[in-house]
């Protein structure tokens, strides 16, 4: 008995140290990791990891749903992207042709309303409200200086960088992607509850706007110019910018640090469903155009969806772009496998979501990309 007293006080005495030494260190961040991810059975942000963090609510105006293709659910899928949904952890399959939902369906335990972590995907979106911020006179252009908002930035290098770099992920900036470590930068501004501080603290690596390089901060600081010259939170931004005007079906939630800072993560975790996302890869294939009204200015898209580095041909203005079967892509992407692919050539979106997906190879792209849109057209070939 004597020895379990000691032995408990000491794990005691040990966490208590453990936690002292996290808030002098300013790591404190991982006990929340710890409380929402790991102690979860996970490694890393998870799909509905939503319900773990504060998030606001945004809203819908007049529902539009989407309208089912005369040949809706007419063909079962292939046993290959069924072994794919399977291994993968699919949790919901959407081909929509001509603005019409040709096939869909959903898996463990999910339906067409489920909220789900968009993750990455967000990236898109608020690349859109930038150019919204522009249409509606806020921002200059894509050429404005971020210092002109974000004081941070504001000296050397930094004083170069401009809207338009963080918008194609060229800020030049020494943030570190890494998903997996919980002692990178991305896991801090994931758990965080002063975002801004982590972000007004990044460093200047390169010379800013001359080369691609994949950052979540990138899109965090864009979502904090925004609100700055806007005057308005993000989230009712894209409400009123987005959400509503697209007919969305259901309310969604958007992560913010926290109750007391109130900013969204904006690189990722807009919790929604396939066809609500799909809206917005919609908007873009139209050129920008919803239901005869031009939300977004046609140059923008045009400009968005093309790449603007050459060692960057994988990326445009917050859009993932491939060349596949001799047809041009452009899609959102978001961490675990988050997909809205869109092929304008053949009045094409693809939507995918899911728990996991391949490692993207060389060409950046994960192989599992490829077998989606494979297996849409082999099922559309039937």
């Amino acid at each position: 008995m004597k020895f379990l007293k000691k032995l408990f006080k000491f794990i005691i005495i040990f966490f208590g140290l453990l936690i002292i030494v996290l808030y002098l260190t300013d790591t404190d961040y991982l006990i929340k990791a710890v409380r929402t991810i790991y102690m979860k059975g996970h490694t890393t942000a998870y799909l509905e990891d939503y319900k773990e963090f504060d998030n606001q609510k945004i809203d819908i105006a007049t529902p539009l749903p989407w309208p089912n293709h005369k040949n809706y659910n007419s063909v079962k899928e292939t046993e290959i992207l069924s072994d794919l949904h399977k291994a993968s952890g699919s949790i919901a399959y959407v081909i929509i042709k001509n603005d019409s939902i040709w096939f869909e369906n959903y898996y463990d335990g999910f339906n067409e309303d489920s909220k789900s972590n968009s993750f990455s995907m967000a990236k898109s979106y608020v690349s859109g409200l930038m150019q919204k911020a522009i249409q509606d006179g806020y921002i200059k252009s894509l050429d404005q200086p971020v210092c002109d908002f974000l004081p941070a930035f504001c000296e050397d290098k930094a004083a170069k960088m401009t809207v338009g770099d963080l918008s194609s992920m060229s800020s030049g900036t020494n943030w570190d992607e890494a998903y997996y470590s919980p002692l990178s930068i991305t896991t801090r501004a994931y758990f965080d509850d002063d975002l801004a501080k982590v972000m007004n603290g990044l460093k200047m690596e390169t010379e800013p706007g001359k080369s691609f390089k994949y950052a979540s901060g990138d899109t965090q600081m864009l979502a904090m110019v925004i609100e700055k010259a806007s005057g308005k939170k993000i989230y009712n931004y894209f409400e009123n910018s987005f959400w509503k005007p697209l007919g969305s079906e259901n309310t969604t939630l958007w992560q913010v640090d926290s109750e007391d800072h109130d900013l969204v993560k904006a690189y990722c975790c807009i919790a929604s469903n396939a066809k609500d996302f799909a809206r917005y890869g919609k908007l873009f294939k139209n050129h920008g155009k919803w239901n005869g009204k031009q939300i977004l200015d046609s140059t923008f898209i045009a400009k968005s969806v093309k790449p603007r580095f050459n060692d960057g041909p994988m990326y445009g203005y917050g859009w993932w772009l491939a060349n596949h079967a001799d047809k041009d892509i452009f899609y959102m992407r978001g961490h675990l496998g988050q997909l809205v692919i869109v092929i304008p050539e053949d009045d094409l979106i693809v939507v995918r979501l899911g728990h996991s997906i391949a490692k993207a190879t060389g060409d950046a792209h994960s192989p599992d990309f490829y077998t989606f849109i494979d297996e849409a057209y082999e099922m559309m070939e039937k």
